[in-house]
Order: structure tokens, then C-alpha cells, then sequence
């Protein structure tokens, strides 16, 4: 879909904001690095803020505030309010309404702020370039009471400018004189800003185009190893959107979630509490359901090879084997449906078995699939 809009509804402070820090960052930074080079001191800030600001919008503006998956005591709510104003992205009051309309509306044309289905530009900044509608703030009732994020919402644009911009500067003076203070503005600000930036446009966009899908292909969400590494953890996304209020977004043990991690820390450390984690049983189902859906709509080569036999050994020892997994597979289904009506808990051993037997039959699906191209092909 075409988005049509004017140039009045352009929003110019946000995209001379966004052109400037990139042009700065992009253009500034090459020049400063061969009159002056890079020193320690330098590259130690840009380190700190790059995971301060980045991980104050992950774990503070996203899971704490926008979806309340965990609570936090008063230090931490601080630190991440100051340091996701650092990151340029409005107020967490703005940020937390858009993301919660993202959620309720997800893929619509009209109601998702930064729906993909308007294109990958759009979902990734140009929904911040171009305002079509006013954004009301019904949606935070519960965040509007808290007196620390309002205090916020009214200072974040200070704060964003002292904190994020002024204060590299300040602290590279006083490194290094004047050279030092532009090297901290142009390196742990105005670089870091552009980082962090398209770290959490990529959830937006990337994580709604790269990855799999499988606990739900009811949105475009998808899971990517890759983009949670560039983006804090928040790249298991297809996984996010099917249980957005868990703490984590990558469940499975060797996932890559700093986000996670941090939170969990800070719950050993007393710092957070209450930490809402969707049961095993319950994320398995997901998954198998996936699966089940996919089986009841087999592909175009498992049809053939049912309705039309060959007279092959190997290609009807696939589709004995296929036959057999799914009926474990439908029985094992039942039992975790039982299970969870009847609130009973399962042992990871079973759980792991199921989840196997879930795999095996995708694959035994495919396998099928390159059978017949083979087959086809000859």
C-alpha cells in the first residue's frame, strides 16, 4: 500500500534530526578520525553509552514500561527513563502508545504505526518522517499516573540533549581539551545516537522480513539469531508477539537476549521483581500448534505422492515414516492440551521429546517435498 501525504504533514524537526545526526555521523566522524585518531577514552564512552541508551529503550522503555513483563525499583526506573531519553526516541509515554498500538493492531494498514505492510521504509523511519494522524495517548492511563515517567515526558527532550549530547562533550574536554570534546560529541553522541537509532528501527523493520515464524504466522514477526544480536536480544520476534508480556524474548537457553539477562541480574541483585515468564507447557503448544497447522495444509508434493503412489521403496518408506509421526505427533498434541486445561506440569524430559517429534515431522515434510523435485526432476 501507497501511503499519499503532503508536505505539511512531513514531520521536518524529526528528519532534519534524523539527516543531521546521520550526516554528522557519517561525514564528521571520518574527518575527525584522520586529523586527530581514536584514543582509548573515546571508544570506553562510546561502549558505555551504546548499551546504556540501547538497553534503557529494551529493558526500560520496551519490557518494563510498555509491557510491564517485570517491575523495578525506583534506581533502575531512573537510570533507564535518563538514559532511553538519551537515545532520541521520545518520551517513554509516546514510545510505549505507539508500540502498544503496534501490538493491538499489528500489520494493519491503518491502525499499526509502523505497519510492514506499507513497506519496509515505512516501518523502518518513515513513519517518523511523515506524521498522518496526531498520536493520542489513550492507551498509557497506567503510565500517566507514574510521577517519575511524567516527569520524564515533559524533560525528555533536556535530558536527551544534556545527557546523550552535551555530557560526552563535557567529559571528552575534560580528557582532552577541545579536540576531546568534539570527538566525544561526534563518537558517544551524535554516532551512537545514529546506532542505537537503527538498532531499534530494525525491530520495526528487519524483524518483520528475516527469520522464521514458529509459534504464529498469524503476523509478520519473525525470529532471527541474527537480529538479536543487533538489537539487544529483541530479534526473537515472532516469539514476542505471540507472548509479549514475558520478560523474555529469547526463551530457549541459547538464545542471545542481553535484555533478559540484565533483567534477571537486576532480579538477583533485588533491583526488579514480579518477572512474568510464560509456562513451558503453554509455549510448546504454540509451537505445535504451528506445526499442526502446517501439516493440515501439506504442501503440493505430499498430495501427489497420496493421491498418485510410486512404486518406489525409499519414496514409501517416507511416507510411512511421515504417517507414523504424525500420528505420535496428534497424540502428543492431545495430552499437552489435557495437560494444560488440567494445570499439571509436565518434566522437561517430555517436553523436549515432544518438541522433537514436532521438528521431526517438519523435516519428514520437507524431506517429502525434495523427494518429489527429485523425483520430478528426472
Amino acid at each position: 500500500m501507497k501511503s499519499r501525504f503532503s508536505l505539511s504533514q512531513i514531520n521536518w524537526t524529526t528528519s532534519l534530526f534524523l539527516l543531521l545526526t546521520l550526516l554528522g555521523a557519517l561525514v564528521g566522524t571520518p574527518i575527525y578520525l584522520y586529523h586527530y585518531g581514536l584514543d582509548w577514552f573515546q571508544v570506553a564512552m562510546f561502549l558505555f553509552y551504546v548499551p546504556a541508551t540501547a538497553m534503557s529503550i529494551t529493558l526500560g522503555y520496551h519490557r518494563l514500561f510498555a509491557h510491564r513483563a517485570f517491575k523495578a525499583l525506583l534506581p533502575v526506573r531512573f537510570v533507564t527513563l535518563v538514559f532511553g531519553a538519551c537515545a532520541f526516541e521520545h518520551s517513554v509515554l509516546n514510545w510505549a502508545s505507539d508500540h502498544r498500538k503496534h501490538h493491538k493492531f499489528v500489520d494493519d494498514v491503518d491502525d499499526d504505526p509502523y505497519s510492514i505492510k506499507r513497506g519496509f521504509f515505512w516501518a523502518h523511519i518513515g513513519w517518523l518522517i511523515v506524521s498522518l494522524t496526531p498520536a493520542p495517548l489513550e492507551n498509557v492511563a497506567d503510565l500517566k499516573k507514574d510521577k517519575l515517567v511524567m516527569w520524564q515526558h515533559r524533560n525528555c527532550q533536556l535530558i536527551a540533549v544534556l545527557v546523550g549530547l552535551v555530557l560526552p562533550a563535557l567529559l571528552g574536554f575534560l580528557w582532552n581539551g577541545p579536540v576531546g570534546a568534539l570527538g566525544g560529541f561526534l563518537i558517544a553522541g551524535l554516532c551512537r545516537v545514529v546506532t542505537v537509532h537503527h538498532s531499534t528501527f530494525f525491530i520495526n523493520s528487519l524483524c518483520h522480513t528475516i527469520g522464521r515464524r514458529p509459534y504464529s504466522k498469524s503476523s509478520t514477526a519473525r525470529d532471527s539469531a541474527l537480529m538479536a544480536f543487533l538489537t539487544f536480544g529483541e530479534g526473537y520476534h515472532n516469539y514476542h508477539h505471540s507472548f509479549q508480556h514475558d520478560y523474555r524474548n529469547g526463551v530457549k537457553r541459547r538464545s542471545y537476549d542481553p535484555t533478559k539477562w540484565a533483567i534477571w541480574g537486576l532480579s538477583k541483585l533485588g533491583m526488579a521483581s514480579d518477572l512474568r515468564r510464560v509456562p513451558a507447557e503453554k509455549i510448546l503448544l504454540a509451537e505445535m500448534a504451528e506445526t499442526r497447522r502446517q501439516v493440515e495444509a501439506p504442501p503440493a508434493a505430499l498430495l501427489a505422492a497420496q493421491e498418485n503412489p510410486v512404486d518406489c521403496p525409499k519414496w514409501q518408506a517416507a511416507l510411512d515414516a511421515y504417517q507414523t509421526l504424525l500420528e505420535r505427533f496428534t497424540e502428543s498434541y492431545q495430552e499437552l492440551e489435557v495437560a494444560l486445561a488440567d494445570s499439571v506440569r509436565i518434566s522437561r524430559k517430555r517436553l523436549k521429546q515432544w518438541r522433537s517429534e514436532s521438528r521431526r515431522l517438519l523435516n519428514q515434510l520437507a524431506l517429502i517435498g525434495r523427494m518429489k523435485s527429485a523425483a520430478g526432476g528426472r
